[in-house]
């Protein structure tokens, strides 16, 4: 089927944003442990493979996936919580199944995509069948979908992968606010949310002892490294702002990153970027990154399924909230979450979930509004 003049405006920037991420990462393999491998080359792998799905949901269309939310749903949650129980730590983290001969494969990364799922058709069964919703029906859908959050959010959690559970809070209160429910809601939420961050703070700062027999070291080292940010120390941190506030105008040029920094193909991947490329780089990215967005901003304002409406919201969320993150702690400006920078960190399970997203929005593109029928 011949592309619409949208699509061309969506596959467009991710083909230059697969050209910059192949480049960096092969330009970051100066300081990538040769255990690894080629990580240039297998990103080079994933992104056809990546193609290839997008390829796939064309053909098959959004519907077939609105019409399996919930087995996708249940299937995510099993292998996150096989990985509690059947996987090896990986520095710390039970996030991984290992593949021998192939990789590792992330569940958490495509729990995001069936979370997104699961909960825009949820949004559209409950915007159907209440047209003038009481503040009751509101309130137990909310408590459903905060239910259908939280538990892949806990099984996150306990890998520990504190980056994806922040992503998922980000894509459900994108599509919270795209369905159109009572603002008290997101005050009510806020100050709950609020107070609770508050009472651990204070048993983190005046009773550490109790703090740690509640919540476990796990989550008073994740908090620890939150607030030891704040003094801009570490040698990630501050080798990384060497690179990029060396690199000038014009860069060290392709292939010269002048310090070590660990991530360097992963979390930290802009860094490298912007010392390789210097300033003008970092605003040819940006504006690539910025153009993108509003391209799915753009979608979004037309007429099409409202079930496409709250996916796009949750996709703009989980973007934004990851392009914002990843640039702003590798600069300094955030904590350092472990968030990757969509489309240009190395990963396979991230590249595969975010090319998944790419068929959707192009299937959504293409599409002129009507009613689908799943159940």
């Amino acid at each position: 089927m011949q592309a619409t003049k949208h699509q061309f405006r969506i596959i467009i920037p991710v083909i230059l944003f697969s050209i910059i991420s192949i480049l960096t990462i092969y330009s970051a393999l100066t300081y990538t442990s040769h255990s690894l491998g080629n990580l240039a080359l297998k990103q080079a792998f994933w992104y056809c493979i990546g193609w290839g799905l997008v390829f796939v949901l064309g053909k098959l269309k959004n519907e077939y996936l609105y019409q399996r939310t919930w087995a996708l749903y249940i299937i995510g949650n099993l292998l996150l919580l096989g990985l509690l129980f059947f996987t090896d730590p990986i520095h710390g983290s039970r996030c991984w199944y290992v593949i021998p001969g192939i990789g590792s494969i992330q569940p958490s990364e495509f729990m995001k995509i069936f979370l997104m799922l699961t909960l825009a058709t949820m949004i559209h069964h409950f915007q159907n069948d209440h047209e003038n919703a009481t503040a009751w029906e509101e309130f137990c859908f909310l408590w459903k979908t905060f239910l259908i959050v939280l538990i892949p959010s806990v099984l996150t959690f306990l890998q520990p992968d504190t980056g994806c559970v922040l992503m998922y809070l980000v894509i459900y209160l994108s599509m919270l606010f795209a369905s159109g429910i009572r603002f008290r809601w997101f005050v009510i939420g806020g100050g709950i949310l609020l107070f609770l961050i508050g009472g651990c703070l204070w048993l983190y700062f005046y009773h550490e002892p109790l703090f740690i027999q509640i919540f476990g070291t796990s989550l008073y080292y994740r908090i620890e490294r939150i607030f030891n940010w704040q003094s801009g120390s570490g040698l990630q941190l501050e080798n990384a702002l060497t690179a990029i506030g060396s690199a000038g105008v014009f860069g060290h040029g392709y292939n010269q990153t002048p310090v070590y920094f660990p991530e360097s193909s992963t979390d930290f991947i802009f860094a490298v970027y912007a010392s390789n490329f210097g300033f003008l780089g970092i605003l040819f990215l940006l504006a690539l990154l910025i153009y993108f967005d509003i391209q799915i901003i753009l979608l979004a304002k037309k007429k099409i399924e409202d079930t496409n409406h709250y996916i796009l919201a949750g996709c703009i969320g989980m973007l934004l909230f990851q392009q914002v993150e990843n640039i702003g702690m590798t600069i300094g400006l955030l904590p350092i979450t472990g968030i990757t920078l969509p489309f240009i960190s190395y990963g396979g399970s991230s590249l595969l979930s975010y090319m998944l997203i790419i068929g959707i929005l192009l299937n959504i593109s293409q599409k002129k509004n009507r009613t689908y029928k799943y159940r």
